[in-house]
């Protein structure tokens, strides 16, 4: 095999991975959105921590993308281990996250956020305190933090993948 293919190789699985960071990262963060938005779950404020990952994600596998895709390697792979660290450190938040869900161990002690201010009528604040040591939904047995946990992980492992490609 020659040189170039060989780089043509790297380049093409690089970016693949970067795409695909990027995809998962981008459709978990709309989801978050959505779930928000149109299902009405507030985030609590450790739910809000747990997307700065997807953020960054989403933005540095761009940036992985076109730095393989240009063929600077050596830089793509650093940031495939930066989104690889990023979403590995969101794993930790989010099963500390649900082992508080869990009550397994104690969330933070000002764990409490919600919706804007709505004042009553009456004068008096109308809305919801959103606790990170409680779960409104679960899915397969999982809440959104244990979700997260998992989805995090996995792009953990595919960045980390992606960064250890070799021509």
């Amino acid at each position: 095999m020659s040189i170039a293919s060989d780089k043509d190789t790297l380049a093409g699985q690089m970016m693949a991975v970067s795409a695909i960071v990027f995809g998962a990262a981008l459709l978990t963060i709309l989801a978050a959105h959505a779930f928000e938005q149109f299902g009405g779950y507030a985030p609590c404020p450790l739910c809000l921590q747990e997307r700065y990952a997807y953020y960054f994600g989403v933005l540095a596998a761009v940036i992985a993308f076109f730095a393989a895709r240009s063929e600077t390697f050596g830089f793509a792979r650093l940031v495939l281990v930066l989104i690889a660290i990023g979403f590995l450190i969101n794993a930790g938040l989010g099963v500390y996250h649900a082992g508080a869900e869990w009550k397994w161990w104690p969330g933070p002690d000002t764990c409490a956020g919600g919706f804007d201010l709505i004042w009553g009528s009456d004068g008096i604040v109308d809305t919801p305190v959103i606790r990170c040591d409680e779960a409104p939904w679960h899915f397969l047995g999982l809440s959104f933090a244990g979700w997260n946990a998992v989805v995090s992980a996995a792009l953990a492992l595919v960045a980390l993948f992606g960064a250890t490609r070799r021509a």
